[in-house]
């Protein structure tokens, strides 16, 4: 089943992203542009009438996309008066697996980082750049190539990174668990370029089904650290570009929570938007040239930051979050986000004749208890599949749901907390410690926080995290600590918070051992909680 959803949700990645560019008309060129290393870079670029000089902005493509992904945007910021660059990222483009001068892909390398400062110089040399005023934009794999080119570059002023990942083992590994169906989208849709040596190593453990083996090639390359911005940060604080991030709540390869991580430590002008649906689903027709909130900001961004407009986007409150029913809210800071944080205990799930047993989320506390299941099955409790289950909440608000009543106990804990009186938003990263007991030295769980109708038992699947101890020490209790990720989700009065914690689910390569016990349970000393934020 885990192979069929996945083969599934890559053909809808390749419905959705290998869309036509709906009769745009293409009043740029087509040109190839050299590497440091002999290869060739398929470009379309567009230049604005008169004699310039022109702010510059360079957009490499996506995974598994070519230069064609941008040419409506690159219109409308060519119309604009920017010259744009969008290209092919090194390893893909058209009949890029034929042709002997397209690169290789080395998964957002030395190489391919170094890729977009050629682009640059190619600009500069025979289009009328301004030297002075460079942007780069991209979205997913073009995003991160943004991030890390801004490290590396100090001439890139402005960046725009879009269902990106700052960090990519946080995106694809949260917490020691592999998204499975996450990395068998990306190394599927790498056949549609030309894998290199790296790539080649991961495609045959994915093909392997070994899942914890392709993070762990990914792991022991020397390169790794490089391919995340984060681990640049002294450098990109040091450059100081404006950096503008969008992200989905949902997204299925590049979660929000490791963009949050990045986007705190900037030290340079910086926004963050995050809004509910999935991976490129809330600018993808924007990149196309329809109108689309994300990329209005996007353009906003460049000509304050590249061209001096003085449109007010740097006087916006920076972090910007939409709620499941469209509304916007607008913080200073990250603190600002997770205020009015409100801390519930966990309670001993307890049932009448130990039917559907069901703990509280208690604000008087929780006492000491044990409370014990049987590890390694699936439950009624699901994150979905990648790609589908977040456009379906993105687009439609319909989030995966779940009947409290069918989630199998035995192989679950499960706790509800008070009805609410009034509407009230749950922001930011919920926050959850519990405390478990394994009787196996390797452990995965996935707790679910979910906006429930006590009514019926149904509820929508508001967050969610995995969390792997891979050396758990056993027959020891041990607290973990995780961060759910973001969210902007409005509960409606009348509703109650659910949290379940199960130990396997469809998304991710868990390590629990099927019929292993595991122990939750809660002390005085090491109560079991979870915090959220309430406005």
């Amino acid at each position: 089943m885990r192979y069929v959803a996945m083969v599934f949700a890559a053909l809808m990645l390749f419905a959705v992203k290998v869309a036509p560019v709906a009769a745009q008309s293409l009043p740029g060129s087509l040109v190839s542009i050299p590497t440091s290393d002999g290869y060739q870079l398929q470009a379309y670029v567009a230049v604005p009438q008169g004699s310039g000089p022109f702010p510059l902005v360079v957009m490499p493509s996506s995974w598994a996309e070519n230069d064609a992904e941008y040419v409506g945007e690159a219109n409308n910021l060519a119309g604009d008066g920017f010259i744009v660059i969008s290209y092919s990222s090194r390893g893909f483009g058209i009949g890029c697996s034929f042709d002997p001068q397209c690169g290789y892909i080395d998964i957002a390398g030395p190489l391919t980082i170094g890729d977009a400062s050629t682009v640059i110089d190619w600009a500069l040399k025979n289009t009328p750049a301004d030297a002075n005023e460079i942007g780069i934009s991209g979205i997913s794999y073009g995003g991160g190539a943004s991030l890390l080119a801004a490290e590396h570059d100090p001439r890139i002023k402005a960046v725009a990174a879009l269902s990106s990942w700052a960090d990519l083992v946080a995106s694809l590994d949260a917490n020691q668990t592999p998204s499975s169906q996450g990395i068998g989208l990306l190394s599927l849709a790498s056949y549609i370029g030309k894998p290199g040596a790296l790539m080649q190593q991961l495609n045959a453990n994915v093909g392997s089904l070994n899942f914890r083996g392709a993070v762990d090639v990914m792991l022991g390359d020397a390169n790794t650290p490089g391919r995340s911005a984060i681990n640049g940060i002294d450098e990109i604080n040091a450059n100081a570009p404006a950096v503008l991030l969008a992200n989905a709540f949902e997204d299925s390869l590049f979660v929000p929570g490791q963009l949050v991580d990045f986007y705190n430590r900037l030290a340079v002008p910086k926004m963050l938007l995050l809004s509910h649906g999935d991976h490129t689903t809330a600018e993808m027709s924007g990149a196309r040239g329809f109108p689309n909130e994300i990329y209005a900001t996007v353009n906003a961004w460049f000509e304050h930051y590249l061209k001096g407009e003085q449109n007010g986007i740097d006087t916006q409150l920076p972090i910007q979050l939409k709620s499941q029913t469209g509304v916007w809210s607008k913080f200073a800071d990250w603190n600002a986000v997770q205020q009015g944080a409100v801390v519930y205990a966990l309670t001993k799930p307890t049932g009448l004749f130990g039917l559907f047993p069901t703990g509280s989320l208690s604000t008087a506390g929780g006492g000491s208890w044990q409370y014990g299941i049987t590890g390694g099955y699936l439950t009624a409790a699901t994150t979905g599949v990648a790609l589908v289950s977040g456009a379906l909440t993105g687009y439609l608000d319909l989030p995966p749901p779940v009947e409290l009543a069918l989630v199998n106990r035995s192989n679950a804990g499960v706790w509800t907390g008070p009805i609410l009186g009034q509407n009230q938003s749950l922001m930011g990263m919920p926050s959850l410690q519990i405390s478990v007991t394994p009787t196996t030295n390797q452990l995965s769980l996935i707790a679910y926080l979910y906006s429930v109708d006590p009514i019926t038992g149904i509820g929508q699947l508001i967050t969610w995290k995995p969390y792997t101890l891979l050396n758990a020490a056993v027959g020891t209790p041990q607290a973990i600590n995780m961060d759910l990720e973001a969210t902007n989700w409005e509960i409606p009065a009348g509703h109650q918070l659910a949290l379940v914690i199960d130990t396997s689910d469809i998304r991710y390569a868990g390590a629990t051992p099927i019929g292993s016990a595991v122990t939750f349970s809660s002390s005085e000393a090491v109560p079991s909680t979870l915090t959220v934020s309430l406005h």
